[in-house]
């Protein structure tokens, strides 16, 4: 043979370096995560129609280590923001604890009122829809810094 190289190689000292950079990619990939998370919270946020502020500020984005999943949620804990993402149908609205409904300018207090219901104003599911982009970015910007 004309050119021929030969390496020798501490087994241990290699499996330890790469579960160090496997352990560091892993850690970088939770970040990254939570990143995505943040990111998708705050377009949602973003997206979310305002009144009051309430639905908006309601919006928050938590992450679980499950050991194998990383899992990331984004949502609200506000009882109408499925209304306000999905729509309602029309209904009917029924006095809660008195026998009729009355409101200042009301001709005459009424046992009900007809809603015509309301136009879907979706916030959350653009959102999410765009978790994917997010996490390839935050992704490839954790790769360069693995490096």
């Amino acid at each position: 043979m004309a050119v021929s190289g030969s390496f020798s190689m501490d087994a241990r000292q290699f499996e330890r370096g790469l579960r160090r950079w496997v352990g560091r990619l892993s850690t970088e990939s939770k970040r990254a995560a939570d990143r995505t998370g943040t990111r998708v919270q705050n377009e949602a946020r973003r997206r979310a129609p305002v009144d009051t502020g309430r639905l908006r500020s309601s919006i928050v984005s938590r992450s679980e280590d499950r050991g194998r999943t990383y899992d990331v949620t984004v949502g609200t804990t506000v009882t109408y923001a499925e209304d306000v993402e999905n729509g309602t149908a029309p209904h009917r609205i029924y006095p809660r604890t008195k026998r009729a409904l009355y409101w200042p300018g009301a001709a005459h207090p009424v046992a009900y009122v007809d809603h015509p219901g309301t136009a879907p104003h979706p916030f959350l599911a653009p959102a999410v829809a765009m978790a994917e982009t997010f996490l390839r970015e935050e992704l490839a910007r954790a790769g360069r810094r693995v490096r």
